[in-house]
């Protein structure tokens, strides 16, 4: 008997074949005009066209009114464990520092080690749980969550401990993932050597199959040892990605596909060869455009990479630096006035190859008979309002694995009810 029916939805399913979406298929939302949702044990239960069925409607039910229903975000690329604060950082932002500048004058990603090594396992572990509930307050039901805020094997245990132990509590789904290679630590002797050797090996026996991730960049790890990494997590059975292409250029992306990485990330500075390369390879280029909005302005050119037909995904990159925000929906907004994304392809970037992104689309990121029972209600009844309005409201409803995480004032009132505060 289902424990809960959800009737008179404007469904998204997201249903479909395997695989990541690319070209015109990340417009196919497989939608609902007027269906039903039944939800069972955390799980979906059943789902269909018209009124549901009398053996569906046991349990609670709530008529939506033409409402829309979707999956629950899948966030594939956050740094939200971290320690410590930088909002002197932001100031000198403002003021007209760059990013690289910061960095190479020991700020940025090296501040934030810096606070993070000082930290407990208990700390880091409730200051991550703390911004999993302001994630979970935008709709999102999944989310990727790096290490690479220790940069020695003590500490880059310590913070995957802390994610790992969040994932037991926690309502949403969390998917760890090591970043190591997250910057140069010059202060440690044979820095590189020893996360290859030590560290990651470390790593991989305690949390075996663990995605190894690293950040290619002039300043940060080279092509060479960003190589050298990758080649050794594969003999470890790490899958990989990649952060690449941010600010320069430099071999990243044709690497990171002759080894098979799930994602290359960022892609801000992707040159049109390697755009190609990407669309020919099953590779999902994921578009992290708060990043753009927080630091400098530039984004990477989504409408180009889905035309030459790569499949895309968009995450928040929620960390302390460059992209300072929870809100998924909000980072949808930037894809689509700034990458060139449809608020279809932008739909499909967020939660369908954002879980194939992560290697879980056989459990989430769709509606479908057996999968996880994360979804949730959007105020509305034309998709497009999710990307059409920056800082929206959270979503009235959202279930996680089946069970109500929020429940907001229900709102018949007219698009009034929905604005946003100045």
């Amino acid at each position: 008997m289902p424990d809960v029916t959800i009737a008179n939805a404007r469904l998204l399913t997201l249903s479909g074949p395997p695989g990541a979406r690319s070209g015109e298929a990340m417009r196919e939302l497989n939608e609902i005009e007027h269906g039903w949702v039944a939800v069972e044990d955390g799980r979906i239960h059943g789902i269909g066209k018209g009124s549901p069925p009398e053996d569906m409607t046991a349990g609670v039910v709530l008529d939506l009114d033409g409402r829309i229903v979707l999956p629950a975000w899948v966030d594939c690329h956050t740094h939200a464990c971290w320690a410590g604060s930088r909002l002197e950082e932001w100031e000198q932002l403002l003021a007209g520092a760059t990013y690289p500048e910061i960095l190479a004058n020991g700020g940025g990603i090296l501040s934030t080690v810096r606070a993070v090594r000082n930290a407990s396992q208990e700390d880091l572990a409730n200051d991550l749980l703390s911004r999993i509930g302001r994630l979970q307050t935008y709709g999102t039901g999944t989310i990727e969550v790096k290490s690479g805020y220790g940069l020695t094997t003590e500490s880059e245990l310590r913070m995957l401990r802390a994610i790992h132990e969040v994932s037991r509590t926690a309502e949403s789904q969390i998917v760890g993932t090591f970043l190591g290679a997250h910057a140069i630590d010059t202060e440690q002797p044979d820095f590189v050597h020893r996360v290859i050797e030590e560290t990651l090996p470390a790593v991989a026996e305690e949390f075996p199959g663990i995605t190894c991730d690293a950040y290619l960049e002039e300043g940060a790890w080279s092509l060479a040892e960003t190589t050298r990494l990758f080649t050794r997590a594969r003999e470890l059975g790490c899958p990989l990605r990649l952060h690449t292409d941010q600010f320069n250029s430099i071999g990243g992306v044709p690497m990171a596909l002759d080894l098979e990485a799930r994602s290359v990330d960022h892609l801000e500075a992707i040159q049109p060869d390697d755009i190609a390369r990407l669309a020919a390879s099953d590779t999902v280029g994921v578009l992290l455009p708060a990043s753009g909005f927080h630091l400098d302005g530039r984004y990477a050119p989504g409408r180009s990479i889905i035309d030459a037909g790569a499949a895309v995904a968009i995450a928040t990159n929620c960390n302390p630096g460059s992209a300072p925000t929870a809100s998924m929906p909000f980072t949808m907004s930037l894809a689509c006035r700034f990458c060139g994304l449809s608020p279809a392809e932008a739909i499909t970037a967020a939660t369908w190859n954002a879980a194939v992104v992560l290697g879980i689309e056989s459990h989430t990121g769709s509606l479908e008979v057996g999968k996880r029972a994360d979804l949730q209600v959007i105020d509305e009844r034309d998709y497009r309002a999710i990307m059409w309005e920056f800082g929206a409201v959270p979503p009235p409803i959202l279930l996680l694995r089946g069970q109500p995480v929020q429940f907001l004032a229900e709102s018949d009132e007219s698009d009034e009810s929905d604005e946003s505060p100045e």
